[in-house]
Formats: C-alpha cells, sequence, structure tokens
C-alpha cells in the first residue's frame, strides 16, 4: 500500500511540474498585460512539435542534439511568442480585454492548422531523454528516472523565477505591472517592451513544457486545448499573477488528479473543475491571489446600449422579411443551415443579456443550452412528451441549473467568475458523458423528433424563427426595462449602485436565470433540430462560440450577437465545405475583424456613425 501510494505521489508531482511550467508563463503574461491569453496551450503544442523536429534533426541518441533541441524549441517558441505580441496583440490593446481574448482563439485557429500543414495529423512518438533512460527501485517498484528529472524541474524553475523577479530590474517592473501598470508606464517605463518581453517569457515557459513532453507522451494536435483548461484552473486556482500560488496549485491539481484515478475514477474527467470550484467559493481570489487594481478610466461607455433608432429597426424588419421569405425560394440544405442560424442567435442573445447589461463575461454558458437540450431529449425519451411539452421542460430545466450555478458565480468578479461558470459547465458536461444510463453517454439521446405538424424542413424553421423573435424581443424588452437599467448601474459602478438601494447580486443573479432560460429555449430547439443530443452540446468549444458571435457583432449593442450569430457561425460552415484548412482561414478572419473593427460589427459601423454625425454637427455649428 505504502509503494502504491508513493508511486502515485510522484507521478503526480511530475504531471504537476509540466502543468506548473504551461501556467506560469499564462499566470505571467496574464498577470501583466492582462491577456486572458487562449493560445497559450498552442504555444505548448508548438514546444512539443518543434522539439521533435529538431531532436530528430540533431541527433536523439546524442545528449547535445536531444538537450539542444529542446533549448532551441523553447527560444523559436518564445519568438513566436513575440510575433504574436506585435504582430496581432499590440494592435488591440486599447481595444476591450475580452476583444483580445477573442484574437488569441484566432491563433488558436490558425496554428492548429499550420500545425496539421506541418507535421500532418498522426501522432509523433519521441526518443527517450539520454542520462534519463533507466529507471529506480523504489519499495521493488520501478519509476522512470525521467519522471524525478520532471519532478525536479518545476521547483527549480520556481527558484529562478524568484530570484528573476526578485534580483533583476526587469523582475521588479513586472511585478510592479502585475499591481498596477498603469503606474509604471506613467513613470516612464517602455510598456510596449515591456509586454514583447512579457509575452516572449511566458511563451517560451509554455515551450518548455511542450519540449519536456516528448520522452513522455506522443505529441498530437489536440493537446493545446487540453492543456489550456487545466492550466488556466491552475492559474485561478493559485491566484491570478502569483508564480508561487500557480505551483502549488499545480501540485494539488496534479496529485489530486494521480489519487482520483484510483479512488474516484468516474470523476477524473471534472476532477480539477471540482477543485476550482470548491477553492473560489471559499477563497474567491484563489490561494495567494488578490483583489486586482481596476484600471483607472472605466470603459462603461463603451456599453450605452441605446434603444435602436429608425434607421436601425428599418434594417431589422427587412432583414426579418427576408428570413421570413427565405424557404420560399431556396433549397433544404439552406434551409436547415438558416434553422441553426436562428436558433444560435438565441444563444448568443442570451450570453448578450449577461456580457453587456450585467458585466459579466461566462466561459461556461454552454452549460444552459445544453440543458436544455438533453431537458427536451429526456422528456421525450423517458416521459413520452410531445415535441411541445419537450420544448417547456428545457428552459424549466436550464433555468434551474441558472439559479443554481448562479448563486456562486456573483460572489465572485472578472476572470474568477468566468472561470467558475466554466467549472460548472464542466461539472455538467461530465455528468452527461458518465451517466450512461440516463444520457447515453458519448452515444448521446437519439430519435428526438418534432411533432408531426413540424417534420417538414420549412415548418420547423418558421417554428424556430417564431420563438427566436419572441425570446430576443422579450430580452430587448428586458434590457431597457428599469431591470435592465438597474443591471447596467451595478455594472458601471456597484458601489453606487448599492448606496442607492441596488441589490447588486440579486440582480446578477436574476440575470443568470433569465440568460439560463434564454439558452435553454435554444437548446431544446436545437435537439428537435438535429434529432439527437449529445454532451458536446455543453462543452468548452461550443461556450467558445457564443463568447466569438457576441463579440463579433459588439458587445455594446442589442443587435450585435444576433448578427455576430449569423457571421460567424455562417462564415465556419461555409468555410468547412470549402478547404480543408478552414480553421486557419477562419482564425485569420476573426483576427482582422478583430484589428479592423475592435468594436465588433455593429458596434464599429455604430461608432463611425456616430463620429460623421459628430462632425456633421461641428461642421454646421461651424
Amino acid at each position: 500500500m505504502l509503494d502504491l501510494v508513493l508511486t502515485q505521489t510522484l507521478n503526480g508531482l511530475a504531471s504537476a511540474s509540466s502543468l506548473f511550467l504551461v501556467a506560469c508563463g499564462l499566470s505571467i503574461i496574464f498577470g501583466v498585460t492582462r491577456i486572458v491569453n487562449f493560445a497559450h496551450g498552442s504555444l505548448y503544442m508548438l514546444g512539443g512539435y518543434l522539439a521533435f523536429t529538431l531532436v530528430t534533426w540533431l541527433g536523439p541518441a546524442d545528449p547535445l542534439g536531444f538537450w539542444g533541441g529542446v533549448i532551441l524549441a523553447v527560444l523559436l517558441t518564445g519568438l513566436a511568442g513575440v510575433l504574436i505580441e506585435a504582430l496581432i496583440l499590440r494592435r488591440i490593446y486599447q481595444a476591450p480585454e475580452l476583444f483580445q481574448l477573442l484574437a488569441t482563439f484566432g491563433v488558436v485557429l490558425m496554428l492548429q492548422d499550420i500545425a496539421l500543414a506541418t507535421w500532418g495529423p498522426e501522432d509523433k512518438l519521441g526518443p527517450r531523454a539520454p542520462g534519463f533512460r533507466s529507471f529506480v527501485i523504489l519499495f521493488d517498484n520501478r519509476f522512470p528516472s525521467y519522471e524525478l528529472f520532471l519532478i525536479a524541474v518545476g521547483p527549480v524553475v520556481l527558484g529562478l523565477i524568484w530570484l528573476l523577479f526578485h534580483r533583476t530590474r526587469w523582475g521588479v517592473l513586472i511585478r510592479a505591472a502585475t499591481q498596477d501598470r498603469e503606474m509604471v508606464s506613467a513613470l516612464g517605463v517602455n510598456q510596449r517592451l515591456l509586454f514583447t518581453s512579457v509575452f516572449a517569457f511566458g511563451a517560451a515557459l509554455a515551450g518548455l513544457g511542450g519540449a519536456l513532453q516528448l520522452p513522455r507522451e506522443a505529441i498530437n494536435l489536440h493537446m493545446d486545448l487540453s492543456m489550456i483548461a487545466e492550466a488556466f484552473v491552475v492559474v485561478v486556482v493559485g491566484g491570478l499573477g502569483s508564480v508561487t500560488g500557480a505551483y502549488l496549485a499545480a501540485v494539488l491539481i496534479g496529485v489530486l488528479h494521480a489519487f482520483g484515478i484510483l479512488i474516484l475514477p468516474k470523476i477524473t474527467l471534472v476532477l480539477v473543475f471540482l477543485v476550482m470550484a470548491a477553492v473560489l467559493i471559499v477563497r474567491p481570489h484563489g490561494l495567494l491571489g488578490k483583489a486586482a487594481v481596476e484600471p483607472r478610466g472605466h470603459a462603461g461607455q463603451l456599453f450605452l446600449l441605446r434603444p435602436a433608432d429608425g434607421a436601425a429597426k428599418a434594417f431589422g424588419a427587412v432583414a426579418l422579411g427576408l428570413l421570413v421569405l427565405a424557404p420560399l425560394v431556396v433549397p433544404d440544405h439552406v434551409v436547415l443551415t438558416l434553422t441553426d442560424l436562428v436558433i444560435f442567435a438565441v444563444f448568443a442573445a442570451s450570453l448578450h443579456l449577461l456580457m453587456g447589461p450585467g458585466g459579466i463575461t461566462s466561459f461556461g454558458h454552454a452549460a444552459y443550452f445544453g440543458l436544455g437540450a438533453y431537458g427536451a431529449a429526456l422528456a421525450v425519451k423517458w416521459l413520452g412528451s410531445p415535441m411541445e411539452e419537450a420544448l417547456m421542460l428545457a428552459p424549466l430545466m436550464a433555468g434551474i441549473a441558472g439559479a443554481i450555478f448562479g448563486w456562486f458565480c456573483v460572489r465572485l468578479s472578472g476572470v474568477y467568475l468566468a472561470m467558475l461558470t466554466l467549472a460548472f459547465a464542466q461539472i455538467a458536461w461530465a455528468t452527461a458523458f458518465q451517466w450512461v444510463d440516463l444520457t447515453g453517454g458519448d452515444n448521446g439521446i437519439l430519435g428526438v423528433w418534432p411533432s408531426a405538424w413540424a417534420v417538414p424542413k420549412m415548418a420547423f424553421y418558421y417554428l424556430a424563427l417564431a420563438i427566436a423573435v419572441l425570446v430576443i424581443a422579450a430580452l430587448r424588452i428586458i434590457i431597457f426595462a428599469p431591470f435592465g437599467y438597474a443591471l447596467r448601474a451595478g455594472r458601471d459602478s456597484p458601489l453606487r449602485a448599492e448606496a442607492i438601494g441596488l441589490d447588486v447580486g440579486r440582480l446578477q443573479w436574476a440575470a443568470f436565470v433569465i440568460a439560463a432560460i434564454a439558452a435553454g429555449i435554444a437548446g431544446g430547439l436545437f435537439a428537435f433540430s438535429k434529432g439527437s443530443v449529445f454532451p458536446t452540446y455543453m462543452a468548452i468549444p461550443r461556450s467558445v462560440d457564443a463568447l466569438l458571435m457576441v463579440l463579433l457583432g459588439g458587445v455594446q449593442t442589442v443587435a450585435g450577437p444576433v448578427i455576430g450569430a449569423f457571421a460567424y457561425m455562417g462564415l465556419n460552415e461555409q468555410l468547412m465545405k470549402l478547404t480543408a484548412y478552414w480553421r486557419f482561414v477562419l482564425g485569420l478572419s476573426i483576427v482582422l475583424l478583430v484589428v479592423l473593427f475592435p468594436r465588433g460589427l455593429v458596434g464599429t459601423w455604430l461608432y463611425w456613425r456616430a463620429r460623421r454625425e459628430s462632425a456633421a454637427q461641428a461642421a454646421a455649428t461651424a
């Protein structure tokens, strides 16, 4: 028994070191630049692929060739970080932080297809590390010496980073920028150079984490997203910007995961998110985190959410008329596409209620979409309900989840709140994935068909369109009702809102429930549209889709999420048909849209129109 405990502990510590290297770079980048870097996992993947190529080229059997290849891979990954920062992120530092997140997701898509085109779809098996090809005997068990090497790497890197941050001027500037980057800039520090160097350093750490995985596991195209989710968990549990906290969190999660496989194998998929949820509920800023200094000058003017004027209403009426007439002139496959776009418009509008008036970023909004779909599917499968009854159960199930999850989430703020929503979404996904008797697991629930009158594609399209118009109109009424204005007051100035008697927490909780109900309606429609439900409806990519739709359209407008849904999902589907490297084209399109339209499509158009009107008024006055 003792030997098993020791072996699992060592396995957990080895995994913790690899996780720490990635999370440490992510924490440093966020601490200084405030960028939630989704592309950090892609840099980890890139480090692994570069190490495979360089080690193979220099000679895997030669210690100088192997370790030289690893070092070169780390340096090249750092250079890739410099290019990403200089070519993309530097141009959008003045944009809202969520648009920077959107740009990094575009980079993720681009790097995935670059890796696919360069190294192919096959997994790459690396050689064993020279000098660490044997094993040691621990309590009569063999344990790889390379794992012991990895265990030592974590504390060594932690110590070197501590010396760097406390004994060098660059390190002191990083610590100061983590606390208050605007004050650092006011003192004359070259902020552009500091940001570039920090991004390069963080990217190099991610590359080191990927390169050191070469003797342990196969390098593949899916390691980026699997690592970035766990790295975010480590950063949030440890405390944003805290390197020591990241190491403690990595050790905690690594060891718990190692023992969880043995003791509680059925919850291993969600164990790290359970840990994160528990820590954030008890310590809202993580183990060693501190409340961030809010930037001077508020971006609240970006979220005025004015009612539509005559021109906007006319445009909306024309667009709705085209949607009504479209099924009469387009083929059936286009009607199916339009049905999906209408449903996703409801999904995006539901998230916008949180992000726009509420100022709440949710990384797990797909939980309510998926629970709505499962609510409808379970009603059909287990209760024998017709479509009409099942569509009523869908928002009920999603709304209950929104009430439970939102009660915990509104006690946090910022990235901590966003990550807690992700944790709850992953818990819901794991439940659907592993509760096979109820949900069918990864086989899903099949045979979720509409009622006989709605089976024709045109009939179901008009049903989805009618429900979508009603839901989106209801959300708009809520936004411009006293509740919506009170929600915005709590977003823009929580202290003043509390001072005049508004219960900001209760308002945000109500917004969670309303948004969950609307997302559940979209999920129920989607289940009948596809005739089936799968756990992927609640997975992280679906939540990312919702974020992209809202941000591309413009979070500061009511119509933005609807237009963003049509633009993003329509572009996504068309690119998949046109090219095998559709991710690269989609990612490049996202990056270009963020750079050219930093307020989203609708938001940028309104900004330009406001500037023209101001210029015209100034000219008339002159």
